[in-house]
């Protein structure tokens, strides 16, 4: 399969549609919103013009295309504070050929290009309320900001076999878009101070991101 890629952008609520009727312009039928909060610290907020942290995170699925990502920086204008962020994250299987034809319209992405990995995204899935106790790790370790989604977990009583402890099926999922040489620091003091026998029960992983645009947002407020 050539190459298709996972976009992952990251803006306020209020511009929400704005990006949502761009990506469908551009040939992308299917864009997911998630209502998310965002972690950024007064001062940050004070910079960036924003009164309020609410968030709005879309995920669509399109062929990969780094002029269309340089294209999305121009005119949803991600470059400039506070108008988003947007990273994009490799895919490497669609299930059925009825699902790629819809997600894809028969285009064709570029293929991957070896290059070094710069960001990365890291995920961490805690208890419902533990978002301060992760992010005072996280910003320990160099971490500026992420964004929460609420979640609802399933399979939480296999938790004790593992863990030895009971977790809360209501959950938080935390996306902190880090540079890569700051992405194990964060995830080991995420671990040691919110981890699974911590009251936050924080489970963390990392996905490389192929490429960012918003990067003088990100310098201020990583996701």
């Amino acid at each position: 399969m050539q190459g298709v890629d996972l976009i992952i952008t990251i803006t306020d609520r209020t511009r929400s549609e704005a990006f949502s009727d761009w990506f469908r312009s551009h040939g992308i039928p299917l864009v997911l919103t998630a209502l998310g909060q965002g972690t950024a610290a007064t001062e940050v907020l004070d910079f960036l013009g924003l009164e309020a942290t609410e968030k709005a995170v879309l995920f669509c699925v399109a062929p990969r295309s780094p002029k269309m990502v340089r294209q999305a920086a121009r005119e949803l204008w991600l470059d400039v504070p506070g108008q988003g962020i947007l990273m994009t994250l490799p895919v490497n299987s669609i299930g059925g050929t009825t699902a790629k034809e819809y997600l894809l319209h028969g285009q064709e992405g570029e293929a991957a290009m070896e290059r070094e990995i710069t960001h990365n995204l890291i995920i961490v899935i805690a208890n419902q309320g533990a978002t301060d106790q992760v992010m005072d790790a996280a910003r320990e370790a160099g971490a500026a900001g992420g964004t929460v989604l609420h979640a609802k977990g399933t399979g939480m009583e296999l938790a004790r076999k593992f863990f030895g402890v009971s977790i809360a099926s209501e959950r938080e999922i935390l996306l902190i878009l880090t540079k890569n040489e700051t992405k194990n620091a964060i995830m080991k003091a995420i671990m040691s101070k919110a981890g699974a026998q911590t009251p936050a029960q924080a489970l963390v992983f990392s996905l490389p991101v192929e490429s960012v645009a918003g990067l003088r947002t990100l310098d201020q407020e990583e996701a």
